[in-house]
């Protein structure tokens, strides 16, 4: 790691500025200014040191190419060895700094706009086991009300997001004698869309209804209040049966990743799009991706014993 507490007045100087100029104009909180100012440490030590240990060097931004930063961001891959995460938020600190300092007349242009960022491997999502799923719901059984265990079951088994589950309403569930879908009427970007039901989640469902007060603006209402249940409260109901299962590291997004897995092995990759509201679908392929890695296990449970 690189000792930063050597750079010299004029970069402390600079830093100050900046950091002065972001508290006062912008409502950023300390730890986001305490770390502008430790990735700018970081770049004006790396300036003034970086092999010119026979000159000495003082850090000029009207002095920063865009080869510069173009070193910079090789250095902190091969030589620092770095994650790609923090390279990137350092990155990005410089483009901001930048772009203020382009904005106070200090430099003409700004050298780090055509300055790309690292690219960065997505891990793919959790994948909750059958086993875990049982859990969870074996735990709502046993400790919950037909409310939790009715919410559980339809956010495995339709995908939504936790927001659009909160606004369902009881008008959005359409259950006929062959089959049923819910309308979400809430989803990102307000963008409307259907999803089938299931049999375990129409049988789930038809019973939930029958005992749900009528005229209840919400599907899923908040137990206390009767109004809308807000996302912070089914986070936490969803680790209140998480810790009764005993499972670790399980969130509610989990419950959407879990529909999304289970889907993509025989579902086509538009329609899965589709049904869980992405833009894109190169959103829905880190399912498809995740599944054909388990394709080599898969291939292997039907090997000659």
């Amino acid at each position: 790691m690189i000792d930063t507490s050597g750079i010299s007045k004029q970069g402390e100087q600079a830093i100050h500025d900046f950091i002065h100029a972001l508290a006062t104009r912008k409502a950023l909180n300390p730890k986001t200014l305490k770390e502008y100012t430790s990735d700018l440490k970081h770049f004006i030590f790396w300036f003034e040191t970086s092999g010119r240990q026979e000159e000495e060097v003082i850090f000029r931004m009207e002095e920063v190419a865009t080869p510069t930063l173009t070193r910079y961001r090789e250095a902190a891959q091969n030589i620092m060895e770095l994650k790609p995460a923090t390279i990137n938020r350092r990155l990005v600190t410089l483009k901001r700094f930048f772009e203020w300092a382009v904005s106070e007349s200090r430099i003409r242009r700004d050298p780090s706009k055509p300055v790309k960022l690292v690219p960065e491997e997505k891990a793919s999502p959790r994948q909750m086991t059958d086993k875990e799923e049982a859990a969870l719901i074996a735990a709502a059984e046993r400790g919950g009300s037909i409310r939790d265990l009715t919410l559980l079951t339809v956010m495995l088994h339709t995908g939504l997001r936790t927001m659009e589950i909160c606004d369902l309403a009881p008008g959005d569930i359409q259950i006929g004698t062959s089959g049923g879908q819910l309308t979400v009427r809430s989803g990102k970007r307000n963008k409307q869309r259907e999803v089938p039901l299931n049999a375990t989640c129409k049988t789930a469902l038809e019973n939930y209804l029958a005992v749900l007060p009528s005229g209840c603006p919400y599907l899923f209402p908040s137990e206390k209040t009767g109004d809308r249940l807000t996302e912070r409260a089914l986070r936490h109901l969803i680790q209140k049966y998480r810790k009764a299962a005993r499972l670790e590291g399980l969130s509610a997004h989990d419950l959407r990743h879990r529909f999304g897995y289970v889907m993509a092995e025989n579902t086509p990759l538009p329609r899965l799009a589709q049904i869980m509201g992405h833009d894109s679908t190169d959103t829905t392929m880190i399912y498809v991706k995740a599944t054909r890695e388990n394709l080599p296990s898969e291939v292997e449970k039907i090997a000659r014993q």
